[in-house]
């Protein structure tokens, strides 16, 4: 019969790529100790890497050496773990709709739950709890517009919207961009509703 190690690797290599793996899955291959001890194993042998706490990644084996996951797919696995809204923050949703040339120096996203810190290696990624009015749209056009406008100052919200909005959103992302404006403030409230009149 194969070593716990040896099935937890088994079973880990059938899964997608950013899959999360937990000690307490695999309580049915023997006690608490040897399971625990067989993810620590996998540990120094870079086989897995630990994220968070009592959460690890299947390692992947590149020319350059083993590295993680993508975090994009590790993320995606973490909201449906913990049943959070998990998105790209105000700066980087910006640069991404080339509102601004600026490249965040660390890599962080929104989240609906707790502010965490999470670990690829020597890599940290920063989970910032966000209001709930920055995480509306999800990663849909609608979402990353709102929260590049929360990057940008309130009097430059009405041109960002009128660059973006023709260029990247369909009809049915326009609609939804008017039907968050129950719950966004104020001054974007207003750049939008300027949007939508000059554009009747």
């Amino acid at each position: 019969m194969s070593s716990i190690s040896e099935q937890i690797m088994e079973y880990a290599q059938t899964l997608p790529e950013g899959s999360l793996l937990r000690p307490r899955d695999f309580m049915r291959l023997g006690s608490g100790p040897a399971v625990y001890g067989a993810f620590s194993r996998l540990l120094r042998q870079d086989r897995l890497m630990r994220i968070y706490r009592g959460l690890y990644v299947l390692t992947i084996e590149t020319r350059f050496g083993k590295c993680g996951p993508r975090t994009e797919k590790v993320i995606k696995a973490l909201s449906e773990l913990w049943g959070e809204t998990i998105v790209y923050p105000a700066g980087r949703s910006a640069n991404f709709l080339g509102l601004t040339t600026q490249v965040p120096m660390c890599l962080s996203y929104f989240t609906s739950g707790p502010t965490r810190q999470i670990h690829f290696k020597a890599l940290k990624v920063y989970l910032h709890h966000a209001p709930s009015w920055q995480l509306v749209g999800g990663d849909r056009p609608a979402g990353v517009l709102i929260r590049a406008l929360v990057f940008l100052h309130p009097d430059e919200a009405e041109e960002a919207i009128s660059k973006v909005v023709p260029r990247v959103f369909s009809e049915e992302d326009i609609a939804e961009l008017l039907s968050l404006r129950p719950v966004l403030p104020k001054w974007m409230v207003e750049a939008i509703n300027a949007f939508s009149r000059e554009n009747r």
